[in-house]
C-alpha cells in the first residue's frame, strides 16, 4: 500500500486524479468559500480541520513551499486579497477561524487539493491519518468503478489502442514470417527474438512482465500493453525484419544466430530510438504504478506523476471498454485490410 508521507509521486498521482478528488471531496465535507470559482480555506480552517496546531500548518508550508504552490496554494495581495477578505468576512462562521483584518498585506489560501496535499504529509494528526486511508480507499475504489474492475487492460481504453494493436499484429507476422524464413531453424527463435525486443524496450522478458502485473496463463502479453509501446514494438519488427531478409538474400543462405543477435546490436542502438524508448519506458513505468499498482523496479528511475490528461485519457469520457470500440471500429478495421 502506498505511503503517501513519503511518496510525492504517489500524492501527486492522486491530487492529479480529478476523478478521485471529486469523490474524496464529497466525503471529506470540509466547509470553505467560493471564491473565483473555486472553493478557497485559510490556514486557519485547515489547521482545525485536521485537529493541529496553526504552527503545525506553517511549518509544513515552509518545508514543502513548492509542493504546495504546484497543488494550488497561493498568496493573495491587493485587489485580489481585499476581495477574498470581504467574502470571507461576509460567509464564514466559523467561530474557531473568526473575521479577517482588512489591513492585512498578504494571505495564502488553499484550495481543496492543497488541503488533501498537506493531509497526505502531516504524521502529528490522527484525522489525517484517517484522511489519508480514506484516500487510497476512494482512488481504488474509482479506478475500479471506471475500469469494471479490470485494470489489467486499462491500456484498451485508449482511444488510439485499437489501430496500433492491429496494426502491430500485422508487423508481429511480418515478422515471425522472416525469421521462420531467413534465420536457420530453431524453435526457441520466436520467443527468444520477442524477448530482446522486450528487453531492449523496457528491460523485461516476456515472463518477468508477466509475473508483475500478474497475468493469467489465458492474458496474452501484448493485449495488455500501452499504444507507446506497441508502436515501438511494431518499429522494432519492421526495421529489423527487414535489416534479416536483405542480408540473408545478399548472403544467398539463412542466417545464423550470431549475426542476427549482430544485427540485433547495431539496430537497437540507433540513436533515433533513444527519445522514442525512453518515453515508452516512463509511460509504462508511471501508469502501471498509477492505474495497476504494478512496479517495474527495472524502470524505477522512468516513473513521474501522470498528468491529469493522463487520468482523462484512461478514465474519462473518450475512455472506452475494447467491446464497444471494436463495434465502432468495424469500418476502420475493412480499411485498414484493404490497404494491407
Amino acid at each position: 500500500m502506498s505511503d503517501l508521507t513519503n511518496s510525492k509521486t504517489d500524492r501527486q498521482n492522486i491530487l492529479n486524479n480529478e476523478y478521485a478528488i471529486k469523490e474524496i471531496e464529497k466525503a471529506c465535507k470540509i466547509s470553505g468559500i467560493i471564491f473565483e470559482t473555486k472553493v478557497r480555506f485559510i490556514k486557519e480552517q485547515v489547521a482545525t480541520f485536521y485537529d493541529v496546531d496553526i504552527r503545525t500548518i506553517e511549518r509544513y508550508l515552509e518545508q514543502h513551499s513548492k509542493e504546495f504552490e504546484e497543488n494550488g496554494y497561493e498568496v493573495l495581495k491587493g485587489k485580489r486579497l481585499k476581495e477574498f477578505i470581504t467574502k470571507y468576512n461576509l460567509e464564514v462562521t466559523d467561530i474557531n477561524a473568526g473575521d479577517l483584518p482588512n489591513t492585512l498585506p498578504a494571505l495564502g489560501i488553499f484550495d481543496f487539493r492543497t488541503v488533501l496535499n498537506i493531509g497526505m504529509l502531516l504524521t502529528e494528526s490522527e484525522r489525517a491519518k484517517s484522511v489519508r486511508q480514506m484516500i487510497l480507499d476512494i482512488v481504488i475504489d474509482t479506478i475500479n468503478i471506471k475500469t469494471g474492475g479490470e485494470t489489467k487492460y486499462i491500456n484498451q481504453r485508449d482511444e488510439d489502442f485499437l489501430i496500433s494493436w492491429y496494426e502491430e499484429e500485422n508487423y508481429r507476422r511480418e515478422f515471425t514470417d522472416v525469421l521462420k524464413e531467413y534465420v536457420v531453424e530453431d524453435k526457441f527463435k520466436y520467443a527468444t527474438y520477442t524477448d530482446k525486443i522486450y528487453e531492449s524496450i523496457f528491460k523485461e522478458k516476456a515472463s518477468e512482465y508477466r509475473k508483475i502485473l500478474k497475468l493469467e496463463l489465458k492474458d496474452k502479453t501484448r493485449d495488455t500493453f500501452y499504444t507507446e509501446i506497441l508502436d515501438l514494438i511494431a518499429s522494432y519488427e519492421c526495421g529489423l525484419a527487414d535489416i534479416i531478409k536483405l542480408q540473408s538474400i545478399e548472403l544467398g543462405r539463412r542466417l545464423n544466430y550470431s549475426e542476427v543477435d549482430q544485427i540485433f546490436s547495431e539496430f537497437e542502438n540507433q540513436k533515433l530510438f533513444k527519445p522514442l524508448v525512453n518515453k515508452a519506458r516512463e509511460k509504462m513505468a508511471s501508469r502501471d504504478l498509477a492505474f495497476r499498482d504494478a512496479l517495474h523496479l527495472k524502470l524505477k528511475e522512468y516513473i513521474k506523476p501522470l498528468q491529469a490528461s493522463e487520468f482523462e485519457r484512461f478514465l474519462g469520457e473518450k475512455s472506452k471498454e475494447l467491446e464497444d470500440r471494436m463495434k465502432e471500429a468495424e469500418d476502420v478495421f475493412k480499411r485498414l485490410k484493404e490497404r494491407g
